[in-house]
């Protein structure tokens, strides 16, 4: 039934339980797995006005796309002690939930599993979080976990 499964991570603890659930699924239907970490886009204005390290100053857009190779990272070791080998890892930036639904689409997922709530901000609290608007535009089953 299920061969691709897509693992969007953003390094929480649903998002965890999501991988374990999503490594319980793929070993059930021999599946692939692919864990993905979207990192938001800041514009330059939040770039020139935001410094990481005053001694060393990075854009924003530099330490999160870090972060989040460091968040894929961490799942796919997760994996690999699990039994999977060559989990492929990707990070792209952008938009989280519309982000993941294009990734999954163009690269035909047949399921996404993600955490149900993230790290987001007050932003996703009030409009919103990224699970629930990727559930609502996926076109493939989307399975969330608490």
């Amino acid at each position: 039934m299920f061969k691709k499964i897509l693992l969007p991570v953003d390094g929480s603890e649903p998002a965890k339980r999501a991988v374990q659930l999503g490594a319980d699924v793929a070993k059930h239907y021999e599946a692939e797995l692919t864990v993905l970490c979207v990192y938001r886009h800041h514009s330059p204005l939040e770039a020139s006005l935001s410094m990481v390290r005053p001694y060393n100053p990075e854009t924003p857009d530099k330490a999160l796309r870090e972060y989040a190779k460091g968040v894929v990272e961490e799942a796919a070791g997760e994996l690999t002690e699990l039994g999977f080998k060559n989990v492929p890892q990707v990070v792209k930036r952008g938009p989280p939930a519309r982000t993941i639904v294009k990734y999954a689409q163009e690269n035909d997922f047949d399921l996404i599993v993600l955490g149900g709530r993230g790290v987001g901000d007050v932003e996703g609290f009030l409009l919103g979080s990224v699970s629930h608007k990727v559930t609502s535009l996926a076109q493939c089953p989307c399975l969330t976990v608490k």
